[in-house]
């Protein structure tokens, strides 16, 4: 029974915000109220420059990652391990520390994947990778990456819960992503 407090674990887990931490530690200016106004490492680049960015990033990833991890240690189910895997991507985009108001979910999503399973996030990063290689747009990146990892965890994991949840995912993060895709799609996206 107090298996299913890992959920709700999660969720408070992806609900500490590392861009606002992080840009507090380094004396920055609050990412909410500057660049973009979104609390993740793409903007606190914009705020802070690379380290303050790479710090943000590996703090988003790790929120996703430990709960994962957690979970998979205390042989969860993959139901009770899709509820942790969603929780702690909702904690980041609707943090109950920080008034609701959270980034797009796109480093901890990758964290949530190489806890799921390693090869399902170096293939989620390496498709990053490769996007940004080709493109040099971190938006288009991060778009084609969440559209291909439900695909990628359907071929890789073989679960159905966790590859609907994974579904799901990529459509909460096509939708926090509204304003890039209308910008990419007039040719204005940086």
């Amino acid at each position: 029974m107090f298996l299913w407090l890992l959920a709700p674990a999660a969720y408070l887990t992806g609900s500490v915000s590392s861009a606002i931490i992080v840009c507090k530690l380094m004396g920055l200016a609050d990412p909410r109220e500057q660049g973009s106004g979104n609390p993740g490492a793409t903007n606190v680049m914009r705020i802070g420059g690379k380290k303050a960015a790479a710090i943000t990033l590996a703090g988003d990833a790790l929120k996703g990652l430990i709960p994962v991890l957690a979970a998979k240690a205390l042989e969860a189910d993959s139901v009770l391990l899709s509820a942790v895997v969603f929780g702690a991507f909702l904690g980041h985009l609707y943090p109950v520390f920080f008034g609701f108001k959270g980034g797009k979910g796109v480093a901890t999503s990758f964290g949530l994947t190489l806890g799921v399973n390693l090869w399902l996030g170096l293939l989620v990063s390496g498709t990053w990778l490769l996007v940004y290689k080709i493109g040099r747009i971190s938006s288009l990146s991060a778009l084609t990456a969440a559209l291909l990892t439900p695909f990628y965890v359907w071929f890789l994991v073989g679960d159905k819960p966790l590859t609907l949840t994974f579904v799901l995912i990529s459509l909460v993060l096509l939708a926090r992503h509204r304003s890039n895709i209308e910008r990419l799609l007039a040719g204005r996206e940086r």
